[in-house]
């Protein structure tokens, strides 16, 4: 049963209505995460009257949670996350159905968590688990939204929606684990989780509608210092993968070369273009001396008259993210991605091949 006073803006709105209400009211909805992004994405959901969440997390409400996590309150501390957010929502409107599953997201539980569900989000803030849910969901059929933040800036995409791209396909290798900061260790700015974790919750509740464009082969990049945001496209629909007998998405959108393979190719002869798009202040401090420095990655498009068109490029950022956003955006531009190359670990990595080839300060 809808409760119409509840929910009575929702209803008024044309594109919902009362039978657009009754469908999120029959929705089942699983947030890995109660953390920065999940905190939101579990507000805004249950407060849009989502008929089911599960909520996984194994972490406990820690005071400095408290500056980005809205769902947890200081009395909260200590208690699992899962549990603090199961009490939240059913506060909030005790109509919705509500689980808690106090573990961590892993090979042997992921496709029993997910079994019944119609939608994932991401609230995680590692990378293996993202890649963990992109390679479940596209095996059960289901569609995922991801949001990731990195100190001012957030990202949002919306995963394997009809057939549609997959995580893989717009980063189709990972750094090492240890190469990616976490937020207690490069820090986040508090609300930038709450505005990526809200975008997350209108892509879930389109893609529950079927209503608008959602962000589905669209990246969505969000920049808090400068106001700003952009979307990149990418990917190739799976469907027409499996129908064309082509390479797939990922092997067409640009290649991958981690630094021992990068430095032997050089000594071989290869002489690719090769940018460095992190900021300033870490070029001054470190660089790769075979590396050229334009701008940051974000600013990419700023230098496409020094960037050759000709020639192979080879990008490379801390530990290779910044870098694979900043050749999408080239591809974007027009640059043949079978020319572009990401190196992945980034100048970590490089460092640890070939120390002598660092330039400090």
């Amino acid at each position: 049963m809808i409760d119409l006073e509840r929910h009575s803006r929702h209803i008024l709105l044309p594109q919902v209505g009362a039978d657009g209400q009754k469908r999120i009211s029959e929705s089942r909805v699983l947030c890995v995460g109660a953390g920065g992004l999940g905190s939101p994405v579990i507000q805004y959901l249950a407060a849009a009257g989502i008929g089911h969440l599960t909520i996984v997390d194994d972490d406990n409400v820690e005071l400095s949670n408290l500056q980005r996590q809205v769902i947890h309150r200081s009395s909260d501390v200590g208690m699992p996350k899962a549990e603090s957010a199961k009490h939240f929502v059913s506060n909030l409107d005790p109509n919705i159905s509500v689980e808690s599953k106090v573990v961590r997201l892993n090979e042997e539980n992921a496709e029993s968590l997910f079994e019944g569900h119609d939608l994932v989000i991401d609230g995680t803030d590692n990378i293996p688990t993202r890649y963990l849910i992109d390679d479940t969901c596209y095996k059960m059929g289901i569609t995922w939204i991801y949001g990731s933040v990195y100190r001012f800036e957030g990202q949002v995409s919306v995963f394997n929606l009809n057939g549609g791209p997959i995580y893989r396909d717009l980063f189709p290798d990972a750094p090492p684990d240890e190469l990616i900061p976490s937020c207690s260790e490069a820090g986040v700015l508090g609300v930038l989780p709450g505005l990526i974790g809200c975008i997350q919750a209108s892509e879930a509740i389109k893609v529950i509608l079927g209503i608008g464009n959602p962000l589905s082969g669209k990246l969505l990049i969000y920049d808090t210092l400068e106001s700003s945001q952009r979307i990149l496209n990418f990917g190739t629909p799976i469907s027409e993968q499996v129908e064309v007998p082509s390479p797939s998405a990922k092997e067409m959108m640009f290649n991958s070369i981690d630094s021992a393979e990068a430095i032997a190719k050089m000594n071989d002869g290869w002489e690719p273009y090769f940018i460095d798009v992190r900021s300033q202040n870490e070029w001054e401090q470190a660089r790769i001396s075979k590396a050229v420095y334009l701008c940051p990655h974000d600013e990419i498009l700023s230098a496409l008259e020094q960037i050759p068109k000709n020639k192979e490029i080879l990008v490379h950022c801390r530990s290779g993210m910044r870098s694979q956003l900043a050749i999408m955006q080239l591809i974007e531009a027009g640059y043949d991605g079978s020319k572009m190359y990401n190196l992945s670990g980034g100048i970590l990595d490089w460092a640890e091949t070939n120390p002598e080839g660092i330039i400090q300060g």
